[in-house]
């Protein structure tokens, strides 16, 4: 036992898991991906200027967000496969490359259709390398505290969410959104670029051999098969992103429809997306302390409680209050979805089967902001698009309960199979 404890204690010291070196890389991380994923946020800011531009319906407009998201959903699993061959380095550089590319051919769209083009490279190859790969790169590096860790890494996509809306809603006001979107690429090679090099060091594999009722654990998780329980967490991940995308992807119009104006939409976007970051980190604590099943299913429950009362009020104040509330519940569901995985599945698939779970969660908000378009153009309001994204939560809250009751109980279960306590 001491000679265990040691090997920790020298783990630790020479920058290991759960090491100084690990908190480090953990804030570099959050920094990339503050800067990176406005990719994912930047075309629900530029909507209306470009609906405006090339003329076109909402539900033809929400297109290049839409190719956003998909590309963004399949390239998280070509990045998971390269995490786990390479480590997370390349799939940075890949990201900062494509991401400063991906904004330049988007500034000079000549038709709508190229834009969307454009936004599938966004997301296919950079986007796709800041979310999933950061999460499970960090899940590597802690043991103790891992929920509160790979939250920490996710809330890298709100924090971004939250500071770049006001700003480029702005510069687009200024210089129009094609010089915008040239100066969001300039910004993207010149941050993340060097900060990916800073990456080199791969994850050490700390997890200890796993006991017999370990390996049967890994074999039937929850009593499943691994892929059926992999199915179910991507239909479960499906659901709760298709109702989180209506007021993620529409909030700037709903509020541009409403009268309020785009920048005002963007401002109660930012702050949404700033309180996620509170959510994100708090679901992490909580996850740590009673599981991340029991989280995920709490988050859920209070998700489509937000989305019904969007329902029933569009006043201004009653806007931002239901937004802020949004925000403060929805934040921390998406990383759920990885420390599932960690706790579930051996480390060595980690890379795959979280990109894989995370895939699931980006195809429903693409599948969302395009369908939530589409019901906005065959009904004129976003009344139907919001009972649509709380039928899709309703889907996901049976799906985890239903997992959560399998797991018969609603404590944590702990560091990941086999980890080191």
């Amino acid at each position: 036992m001491n000679i265990e404890v040691n090997r920790a204690a020298a783990r630790t010291r020479t920058g290991g898991v759960d090491s100084g070196y690990a908190w480090l890389r953990l804030a570099i991380a959050v920094v990339l991906s503050t800067v990176g994923n406005v990719g994912l946020w930047s075309y629900v800011v530029a909507l209306p200027a470009v609906q405006a531009d090339f003329g076109v319906a909402r539900g033809a407009a929400s297109l290049p967000y839409t190719f956003t998201m998909l590309g963004f959903a399949f390239g998280s699993v070509l990045m998971g496969f390269l995490l786990d061959r390479f480590g997370v380095m390349l799939p940075l550089i890949i990201g900062a490359v494509s991401l400063g590319v991906g904004y330049v051919a988007c500034a000079y769209a000549p038709s709508l259709g190229v834009l969307a083009l454009g936004h599938g490279v966004l997301g296919l190859l950079g986007c796709s390398s800041l979310f999933a790969p950061l999460m499970t790169d960090v899940s590597h590096w802690f043991a103790r505290r891992r929920g509160f860790a790979v939250s920490i890494a996710a809330s890298g996509n709100y924090l971004s969410g939250a500071i770049w809306p006001p700003i480029e809603q702005h510069l687009i006001a200024s210089i129009g959104w094609r010089d915008t979107y040239l100066c969001l690429g300039l910004v993207c090679i010149v941050v993340m670029l060097p900060l990916a090099f800073l990456f080199w060091r791969r994850a050490p594999l700390h997890e200890t051999a796993p006991t017999a009722a370990e390996v049967r654990s890994m074999q039937r998780p929850l009593g499943l098969s691994p892929n059926t329980l992999q199915v179910l967490l991507g239909i479960a991940g499906l659901g709760c992103c298709v109702a989180m995308s209506m007021p993620q992807v529409h909030l700037v119009a709903y509020c541009a429809d409403l009268g309020y104006g785009p920048a005002v939409g963007a401002e109660m976007l930012s702050m949404m997306l700033g309180l996620g970051v509170v959510s994100r980190v708090g679901s992490g604590i909580v996850a740590d302390r009673i599981g991340a099943l029991p989280t995920l299913l709490i988050g859920s429950a209070a998700q489509g409680a937000s989305l019904i009362l969007y329902i029933g009020f569009n006043g201004l104040a009653s806007l931002y209050a239901i937004s802020a509330l949004f925000g403060l519940v929805q934040g921390g569901i998406v990383p759920c979805y990885a420390l599932i995985v960690r706790d579930y599945f051996p480390q060595k698939e980690a890379g795959a089967r979280v990109s894989i779970a995370v895939m699931a969660t980006v195809i429903g908000m693409a599948l969302g902001g395009w369908m939530n378009g589409l019901i906005f153009d065959l009904t004129g309001s976003y009344e139907a698009a919001f009972a649509n994204g709380v039928a899709w939560n309703v889907l996901n809250f049976a799906i985890v309960l239903w997992l959560l009751l399998r797991s018969g109980t609603w404590r944590a279960r702990g560091p990941a199979l086999g980890a080191p306590a």
